[in-house]
């Protein structure tokens, strides 16, 4: 029986689930995370130093396009899928196999091409695996205990971030090596995080034949049921994520050329302020979750933690100096261990059709890719056309924004 269907007064919190999603969550995001915002800016930096900012703007640019697209039509996919595995195993372990290959083709590419070719097959192989995990709360979690579930996540996404940065800034010099590390970590997190979550076969489940636009619909973002939650929720996270990684995307570049550090010493700033994210971030993120379902007060830890991200990302304009990357990381890793906490309790809330869940979710969790994405591009056109400095202002407006979305939710408290 689904956990969703139990009895709501026999329910016993979902561990098995809660620690599943954590680790199947880290099986992408260290590795990801870890080259993503290091290893591939440093490998950049080693084939075209010049054209570094524009290249990175460029490939977040192509990597944006590719993940959209991938994104929502694995996610439609994985709900109608039937298997003696489930409906989200043969995602999950399809894309463990190939952001592998790409992960090692990137060990061999040598040009800017090949690169941009490497890291956008990346993105179709690493979003078989983004919707089909999260999806994992809209099946199993029992509606009592969502924001706790969602808090194991939550803990996820606060370590990953910093882990990757802390073991990438390792390998600054020797990139091939962190990427054969991460490739171990992806192949024992995901593993435990399956076994863990322990979806078995859907097989003889119903799933509707779909004709004419149903069929359009159930690929695309929804347009029918009540969409307007769903979609200022969309867009609170995509401004949340883009703000942070408006400096996630370019922190080796503003230790190296906005602060004027070498590379060894810009790698010890890096650690220190991802330590700095792991201990604020996970300690937030372990409490988020339960305030939460204690107090039903989903929609507005997420704006605050919103506001606290922006004066964050903020920080680093008052002083060309490493405290000032520090002030973000304690600020911001506050932000995103509440943030990340209840964030996926209240996605799973705005869905307009719950039969499109993992395609639905995907297209709010999309607002991380994207984000991730979005934020290094604002942050190239900025750098460009007035410096480093003018891009801390910038993010914290972005927050903001995202912030007072968030309060114009209607259904959720």
């Amino acid at each position: 029986m689904d956990e969703n269907t139990k009895g709501s007064g026999t329910q016993k919190f979902p561990y098995r689930l809660g620690f599943g999603l954590l680790f199947g969550l880290l099986g992408w995001l260290i590795p990801y995370l870890g080259v993503n915002s290091t290893l591939l800016p440093a490998k950049i930096q080693q084939i075209a130093p010049n054209q570094k900012v524009q290249i990175v703007a460029t490939l977040a640019t192509i990597a944006m396009v590719v993940a959209t697209i991938a994104n929502i039509i694995e996610g439609a996919l994985s709900d109608r899928t039937i298997s003696r595995w489930g409906k989200r195993n043969p995602w999950i372990v399809l894309g463990l196999i190939t952001t592998l290959i790409t992960f090692y083709c990137l060990t061999k590419v040598t040009t800017v091409h090949g690169v941009i070719l490497n890291w956008s097959l990346f993105q179709v192989a690493l979003n078989m695996m983004v919707a089909p995990i999260v999806a994992f709360i809209a099946d199993k979690a029992p509606k009592k205990y969502r924001g706790g579930v969602s808090a194991f996540y939550g803990v996820g996404m606060n370590i990953g971030t910093p882990v990757g940065t802390m073991i990438a800034s390792r390998y600054i010099t020797n990139i091939n090596s962190g990427i054969y590390v991460f490739m171990i970590f992806e192949i024992v997190f995901t593993v435990i995080g399956l076994l863990l979550v322990g979806d078995g076969s859907n097989k003889g489940a119903q799933v509707k034949k779909l004709h004419g636009s149903e069929l359009l619909e159930a690929f695309i973002p929804p347009i029918h049921g009540d969409i307007r939650d769903f979609y200022l929720a969309v867009f609170g996270k995509l401004l949340f994520v883009s703000a942070q990684f408006i400096i996630t995307g370019y922190q080796l570049y503003i230790f190296v050329d906005y602060m004027k550090q070498s590379s060894s010493i810009a790698a010890h700033s890096l650690s220190i302020m991802s330590t700095i994210l792991l201990i604020t971030g996970v300690a937030f993120a372990a409490i988020g979750g339960p305030l939460a379902d204690k107090f039903h007060s989903l929609k507005l830890l997420v704006a605050i933690s919103t506001v606290v991200m922006g004066l964050g990302v903020a920080a680093p304009a008052l002083d060309p100096a490493p405290w000032t990357m520090f002030v973000y990381a304690g600020l911001s890793g506050c932000a995103m261990g509440m943030y990340n906490s209840v964030d996926q309790a209240l996605n799973v809330s705005v869905l307009p059709n719950p039969n499109n869940a993992a395609k639905d979710l995907g297209i709010v969790n999309l607002a991380n890719s994207l984000g991730q994405v979005f934020g290094p591009i604002v942050a190239a056109t900025i750098i460009s056309a007035a410096g480093y400095r003018m891009m801390f202002p910038a993010a914290g407006i972005m927050c903001l924004v995202g912030a007072i979305l968030i309060l114009m939710i209607k259904k959720v408290h």
